[in-house]
């Protein structure tokens, strides 16, 4: 009687299968782009559509959402290369899933900053740690952002991309337009052209001086600000509205702190949902920009995921490195305890699943309890460094995608908004495309580059993660450290 083979047994075989034909099919791949063998156009093909078939076979067994993600950029390459036509027309799931993420904006930033700010009473109580803690949190994150935009402004990454089709603004001589009434439409219709060009008239657009942009970050009617998407004065009205309760009698402001903290994590529940469509719009958006612009935009796509990837790397080693130096942390025993809790959040792309664990294990290093309670919860709303960093990076790359030149201190006013914007998107995978889509609104930069970073985010959210939290648990040693309360010195491991 023949033996069953095990679920462990098959598995293996599966993934050894699955790499086996996707080396073939790679191979096969280069060797007919660049006329080494003789081949016909088929072989290559049949090959790679076989590999994607083991591919969906693994991904259906583990069920791992991640998974599907990374299978989704796959197949999304494979049908914008051999269908471009129908590639094209996928967009349609990319844009679905980027007018979600926009509705989960307004109610996810108020409720978290409400929450960080009113519903810490014990910043007052701490005093001096709170204090230390948010303008340590601040300083550090000013930094992640400047090495985002210098890490992009240096790679270039978004330029040479095929920019979508776009109205073109010109001013021209009236004498130079070519007009057609056409008599037999309903109502007549008048034809304006300018060379082969339709013409539609437009005001021109009223330069702002600095006043109207210091007064563009103070809402009117923060329904109206909601409606437009303007990021900066929703963060504005949150914080004002948590300073006022803060100093409201405890059973209004209990009342009020409760239902911001439900709505945070109805908001963090919606955004699971929402995320749960990531595989199909990420399939979409590959697809569609393979088929419309060609394999060669993966080039643009890869840059950009090495830029950041070098970016986080620069700032580990220029500010996380030189800091436990000169504070005197022990860097080997913080890799040790730190390690763990980083490497889930790098798994599972949400510094949520990795917060129990960090908690545990920073005590364990030797940062007393009460700090570690305080400052890694904080930290999760204030002290996103990889998160923030990405957020500069990927704000300049839409602009450069899109041709859009902005100047130094175009930049630096974005670099300001992406301060108080980026507070608050913790815990939920990929909630940064969150802050994104809001960032490119409030500085009028068209959608359509972030579907292209869609197309490889999962990519580059397991980096900014995990930085995350290496950034909090970092943050609690130092915190340690100034109080005086260190005890990693006389700690003993188990």
């Amino acid at each position: 009687m023949t033996k069953k083979k095990t679920p462990t047994l098959v598995n293996a075989n599966l993934r050894m299968g699955a790499w086996l034909v996707s080396t073939i099919a790679i191979l096969l791949t280069a060797a007919y782009a660049m006329d080494l063998v003789s081949l016909p156009t088929l072989v290559p093909t049949v090959a790679r559509w076989a590999a994607i078939a083991l591919l969906f076979a693994i991904c259906w067994q583990r069920n791992n959402l991640t998974l599907w993600i990374l299978f989704s950029m796959v197949i999304g390459v494979e049908v914008g290369y051999d269908f471009p036509a129908f590639g094209k027309e996928l967009d349609i799931f990319s844009s679905i899933f980027i007018h979600l993420i926009k509705t989960i904006i307004a109610p996810l930033l108020f409720a978290t900053l409400v929450i960080g700010i009113a519903g810490h009473a014990n910043l007052k109580d701490m005093g001096r740690l709170g204090l230390k803690t948010i303008v340590y949190f601040e300083i550090v994150t000013t930094i992640a952002l400047f090495v985002g935009l210098g890490a992009i402004n240096l790679s270039k990454a978004g330029y040479g991309i095929k920019k979508e089709a776009v109205a073109e603004k010109l001013t021209v001589n009236p004498a130079d337009l070519s007009m057609k009434l056409d008599t037999n439409a309903a109502n007549g219709k008048l034809t304006i052209k300018y060379g082969d060009k339709d013409v539609e008239f437009i005001s021109p657009k009223k330069k702002e001086n600095w006043k109207e942009v210091v007064l563009h970050i103070f809402p009117s009617n923060i329904a109206k600000s909601v409606a437009e998407g303007q990021v900066l004065q929703i963060v504005v009205f949150s914080i004002l509205f948590a300073m006022g309760l803060m100093f409201v009698e405890d059973k209004h402001k209990a009342t009020m702190l409760d239902f911001c903290d439900s709505l945070a994590h109805v908001m963090f529940q919606f955004t699971n949902f929402v995320m749960k469509l990531a595989p199909i719009a990420v399939g979409g958006a590959i697809a569609h920009t393979v088929g419309d612009k060609g394999i060669d935009i993966l080039k643009n796509l890869g840059i950009l995921v090495l830029t950041l990837y070098g970016a986080l790397i620069v700032f580990i080693l220029l500010v996380f490195v030189p800091l436990m130096i000169w504070l005197k942390i022990p860097i080997k025993r913080f890799i040790n305890y730190v390690s763990e809790p980083a490497t889930l959040a790098f798994a599972t792309s949400s510094s949520e699943s990795a917060l129990p664990l960090a908690l545990k294990n920073m005590e364990k290093f030797g940062v007393p309890r009460k700090i570690v309670a305080f400052v890694l919860p904080t930290g999760y709303s204030f002290n996103l460094d990889g998160s923030t960093l990405y957020l500069s990076l990927a704000t300049i790359f839409v602009a450069q995608a899109a041709g859009i030149e902005l100047s130094i201190g175009q930049q630096i006013i974005i670099v300001f908004t992406l301060m108080l914007t980026s507070k608050g998107v913790a815990g939920v995978s990929r909630a940064s495309l969150v802050i994104l889509a809001g960032t490119c609104a409030q500085f009028d930069l068209p959608d359509w580059p972030i579907a292209l970073i869609l197309g490889v985010d999962v990519l580059m959210d397991m980096g900014r993660t995990s930085v995350n939290l290496i950034g909090n648990c970092l943050a609690t040693a130092v915190m340690a450290r100034w109080e005086g309360e260190a005890k990693w010195d006389e700690a003993v491991d188990d």
